[in-house]
Formats: structure tokens, sequence, C-alpha cells
């Protein structure tokens, strides 16, 4: 879960570790593995991440969001259990991995118990969270083509970060001893950001200690990510010495200096590291909410960004091979607001705004727009709020304003629309004495 940590005079440490790769023999492969930098199936086919984080040990009745997650386009989730410590315990093991495979997904499990360990009391330790997986492990038994066990979710906070090193060696060293094949995940140090590069400077230690050379390290990426800079050495660093390495967290850039997320998608892409954004719905922080209410119909412009947007999940994910080629087993239901058909060949389109949510002086609002019965190249939506509403920024649309008018244009990638098909753009706003909902037209191209 996202941390707010204020850094003050890091000093950058070269990596002295030298470069060593494990690739695991094809005919000793179980399912999901490493192979180089990689993540591969037991078929030896690349398996990228693109998916999102689903805090299931606080609303298990959500059982339903496995499958809209997957209807927007990922191919991965990352499911919050308890180990019993401080949430939990999570007994439900079995049916969360039956909800992956129903629905086509890799599950990336995670203890999330051990978050900020050594600085917040209340923390697991790393080895309590391996005792948690024994107690499970009938219902993980077999299940490595499906399942990578997160060992504990931002493991250690910022006091005494150098116990890490030992305290994940230890952990990965007992999973194995019990029996566990399966890909394990590793979060770093510092609430998962790794700003002391514990994690980074220590990335060999950890890898060797696998028996099975089966292990993924996993960093958390908020705002002590906040420049391309910093985000393209730490990636730069792993990607030299030949370390497997996923996002395993990150948000978006929803305030000055918070994480930039355009970095973090475009390089991950680029580089084939996989992706996991925080959260899919009921943050703590509605602000990193992808769906509000858990309704797949009420994407937030988080929501937005991160499945439609450029480098996102629906442009870049591709099913796991272990699945096949058949569609999901289930289908989630999809609120779809009224459209007007316009007549047949006429270049058209229509515009319905809902309000995302709102706080004193601000709001966040999405658009949702949908070609008529032609196939259109472009679109523009005129927004007139009556209550002199501002929009101060914009996703998936670009915004001009003049007085209580706001028009937004198509990007590149989203101005051509088949005859029906819709996209959703959103912005954040301003208000003062009311907020009312805008008249909106729509012209198309």
């Amino acid at each position: 879960m996202k941390r707010q940590l204020t850094v003050l005079g890091v000093a950058l440490v070269a990596a002295a570790a030298s470069v060593l790769m494990f690739v695991r023999p094809a005919d000793a492969a179980v399912g999901l593995h490493v192979s180089g930098t990689n993540i591969v199936e037991a078929n030896g086919q690349r398996f990228v991440m693109r998916g999102v984080n689903h805090p299931h040990v606080w609303f298990t009745g959500q059982t339903s969001s496995f499958a809209n997650i997957k209807a927007l386009g990922a191919n991965t989730v990352r499911v919050v259990l308890g180990s019993g410590k401080r949430w939990g315990p999570s007994t439900d093991v079995a049916n969360v991995i039956s909800l992956c495979k129903q629905n086509r997904m890799i599950c990336v499990l995670e203890v999330h118990d051990t978050t900020g360990y050594g600085e917040e009391g209340a923390a697991a330790s790393l080895d309590e969270a391996v005792d948690y997986w024994i107690s499970q492990k009938s219902a993980l038994a077999g299940q490595e083509n499906y399942v990578v066990i997160n060992i504990g979710n931002e493991p250690i906070g910022n006091t005494n970060a150098a116990q890490w090193t030992a305290a994940t060696t230890a952990a990965i060293q007992k999973m194995r001893a019990n029996g566990f094949e399966h890909l394990l995940m590793v979060d770093a140090p510092n609430w998962g950001q790794d700003w002391q590069y514990v994690m980074r400077d220590n990335a060999q230690t950890i890898l060797d200690a696998d028996s099975q050379h089966n292990t993924v390290l996993s960093i958390h990426m908020y705002a002590v990510f906040n420049t391309a800079a910093s985000i393209t050495d730490y990636l730069d660093r792993f990607q030299a010495n030949g370390w497997p390495l996923v996002v395993g967290e990150f948000g978006w850039r929803f305030n000055s200096g918070e994480v930039d997320h355009d970095t973090i998608l475009a390089e991950a892409q680029a580089r084939g590291i996989g992706y996991l954004g925080w959260s899919w719905s009921g943050n703590s922080d509605p602000i990193l909410d992808m769906a509000t209410n858990f309704d797949p119909g009420q994407l937030t412009t988080w929501g937005q960004r991160i499945f439609n947007g450029a480098d996102g999940i629906k442009a870049t994910a591709k099913q796991a091979t272990i699945f096949g080629d058949a569609p999901p087993t289930t289908t989630p239901p999809v609120t779809t607001p009224p459209v007007t058909t316009p007549p047949p060949g006429a270049k058209a389109c229509t515009a319905v705004y809902s309000l995302a949510g709102q706080w004193p002086g601000g709001f966040q609002g999405d658009v949702r727009v949908t070609a008529g019965g032609s196939a259109i190249s472009g679109w523009t939506v005129t927004l007139t709020f009556p209550n002199g509403q501002g929009v101060t920024q914009a996703w998936n649309a670009t915004v001009t304003t003049s007085g209580a008018t706001a028009t937004a244009r198509n990007v590149g990638y989203n101005g051509a629309l088949g005859a029906g098909a819709s996209t959703t753009f959103g912005f954040l706003g301003s208000w003062n004495g009311g907020n009312g909902a805008p008249t909106l037209t729509c012209a198309a191209t």
C-alpha cells in the first residue's frame, strides 16, 4: 500500500554486484519461472504481468472484481491477503485461486501484514509470513502454473532497512525447505520503495539464496520515483545486471511531485517489465482507486489511464498461454449509459457525464464518448458548466477552457472509434458554491 516518504539527502551508491544470470533448464521448469530477466511459463513462453492490485482481505465479498478486472484487459491480479497477525487470516486461498483461473488471470498472492516491519509495531515478520504460506500449502501445491507467491508486502520500513537482506534470504530458503516450487516475489524495504537501495545493492545475494533460482524482485514506485531520471536509473541498474524485476505497485501523478506514472508505463513496456497498479478500489486514499465503489462502469481518471491509456493494460497485456485462446468463462456486468443512435452513415457521437468524486473545492468527472452508426476518426466534446466550475487537469483528452465552457478533443490513441464503440476521458475540476452537471455536446469527424 502507498506510503508517503520524504527523502532528504539520499546518496546514490554504485551497484557492485557481479553479473550472473540463472536460466532454469526447460526440463526442470515447474510452472511460472525466471529465465534471465524474464518471467516465462513452463512451456518457455515469456509472460509479462499487466494488472492491478485488489484489496481482497478487506473486501472479501467483492468477488466480482476478478471478472471486472479481467474484462478491462488485465492478465494478472495481485491479491491482498492477511496472515492473521493484523488482517485475516485469509483461509479462502483455494477460492481466490479458483477466481483467478476462472477469469484467466495469473494470481500474485501477497501477505500484507508485513508492511513496514521494524517501523510499524503491529507488522508481521517475513518469517511469520512464511509460516502463513506453510499453513496454506495444501491450497497452493500444484498451482505453480497459475500462482506467484509474493512472500510479504513491503516487509521492512525505514528503520534498519539493512535487515531486509538477511530476513529475505531466510524467508526464501524456508519456503524452499518446505517444498514450495512456485515463482517467488520479494518486495523491497523502505515501505517497498528502496530509497536506501538495499534491494538494489543486494539483489544478487537474494537471487543466489534461492536454490531453485526462481525469485523475482519487486519495486513499489510512489513519491520517491517522481522523475523520469530516478525511474530510468533504477531500472537501468537491474537491467544491466540481468536481475528480474517487476513494478509490484505504483500510483499516478495526482499532485505535483508525485510518482511519474507515464515514465513507469512507457519504460516497463519498452523493457518488458511487468507492472501491477495500486489499486482496483476500496483504497483508504480514494484518489488511488481505479474504480469508484468497485464499479467498472465508474472508472476514475487513474483507472482510465492505466487500463485505456498509452502503454496501459488494454494496449499491452497478453493472456498467459496456460489459459489458451478461449474467452473468460464469466462475463462481468457492464453499466452502459443510454445513447442515441444517429441515422446510418452519419458521422456523429454522444457524450455522457458522470461525477466520479467530489471534495471541498474540487471534483473528478468522467465522460464517455460513443460513436454513432458509422465509424469516426475524431471527436470534440463541449462541456458547459452551470456554476462556473473550472477544469484543472485532464486525461485521455486535450482540454481548453473559455469561461464556463471547456472543450475536450481526442488524443492520438482514442479518436478513431468504430460504429457504436466508446472511449472515456476524465478530468479534475474546481468548484465554489455549486457543482451541477455540465451540458454536453459531441461533434465527430
